[in-house]
């Protein structure tokens, strides 16, 4: 979202990225960049929109003012990967004011080179880029602690190994260069049936949270806000992808991850269910979004839309 309320929205499998633009309470959708590739990482900046296809980083500065007239986006970053698996990108800026982007595994489960299975950081002008984290399998959602300022992601853990294991993890950065895994380990404690061999899982960082089999989460972000239940406050929203090679499905939601004073996770419970009946889904959830307003926005790829929740009392919800 920029400062002035305009809410961007990246795509994985068209070439647009669209803002939606809310004047005198009525909502419109533009097109701000067309004729990228799976352009679906998004970060707002001072005025500035970042832009993350599969493989380069682009910029438009101030957006909000050239919003029905966009230029072609400026690239600022290309020493990315090629690769579709796992090829699309979440970006965010943090608060030492760097652009982060992961770069997944290029498969299920590989031994991969050193370009992959990481998170790095750039200044926003693309230079100065650094890695930060390895063994991350795929990430497609980071956030920053509000408190301690410390990076947690979340990451999907491989398939076919088991229907149960290994669960979908909730990683916290304490120090750069951390190794969390993969593909040598899932979960804090499954070494991996394949890379496993001569590694313990004692070498690697355990994730603060166990997120549930196949689940696919994906997007997250402290929430801060006041609309939502104080017991939420610095809590994180999560948007569970739901799987997709499961025989009984799961995830499929967003859920809200309370942690202790120490930063690891203290519980996970449901915020919003219902995308997923009788095994089938009528809704996946992808990325989450607070507004100033302390409501959520909460997009879903199956239907190509973006929600609004609130919280208040039964008859104001209603409305």
């Amino acid at each position: 979202m920029s400062d002035k309320g305009t809410v961007f929205v990246g795509s994985r499998l068209v070439d647009k990225v669209y803002a939606i633009v809310n004047k005198d309470g009525k909502r419109t959708v533009k097109v701000v960049a067309s004729g990228l590739y799976r352009p679906n990482g998004v970060a707002f900046k001072d005025g500035t929109l970042y832009i993350a296809e599969l493989s380069k980083i682009s910029k438009i500065e101030k957006v909000d003012d050239v919003l029905d007239n966009p230029p072609k986006p400026t690239m600022i970053y290309d020493n990315l990967p090629k690769d579709e698996a796992h090829g699309w990108k979440f970006i965010a800026i943090g608060p030492d004011n760097k652009l982060y982007v992961p770069i997944g595994q290029p498969g299920n489960n590989v031994l991969h080179d050193d370009a992959h299975g990481q998170i790095r950081r750039m200044n926003l002008d693309g230079s100065g880029a650094e890695v930060i984290a390895r063994g991350v399998r795929n990430t497609v959602g980071f956030d920053w602690h509000p408190e301690n300022k410390q990076l947690y992601f979340t990451d999907n853990g491989r398939d076919w190994a088991s229907e149960d294991v290994p669960e979908d993890e909730l990683n916290r950065v304490t120090k750069v260069g951390e190794h969390f895994g993969s593909p040598y380990c899932y979960q804090g404690n499954f070494p991996d049936p394949e890379f496993g061999w001569g590694h313990s899982c004692s070498e690697f960082t355990a994730p603060v949270g166990l997120m549930g089999p196949h689940t696919a989460v994906l997007g997250m972000r402290f929430y801060t806000g006041n609309m939502l239940p104080k017991s939420y406050k610095n809590s994180i929203i999560v948007a569970r992808h739901g799987s997709w090679n499961r025989s009984k499905k799961v995830g499929g939601d967003v859920v809200v991850v309370k942690l202790n004073k120490d930063g690891t996770v203290k519980s996970m419970e449901p915020l919003i269910t219902g995308f997923l009946e009788n095994n089938s889904y009528i809704g996946r959830p992808v990325d989450v979004l607070q507004m100033k307003d302390g409501s959520l926005l909460v997009s879903d790829d199956w239907n190509g839309a973006v929600y609004r929740i609130t919280y208040g009392k039964a008859n104001m919800a209603s409305k």
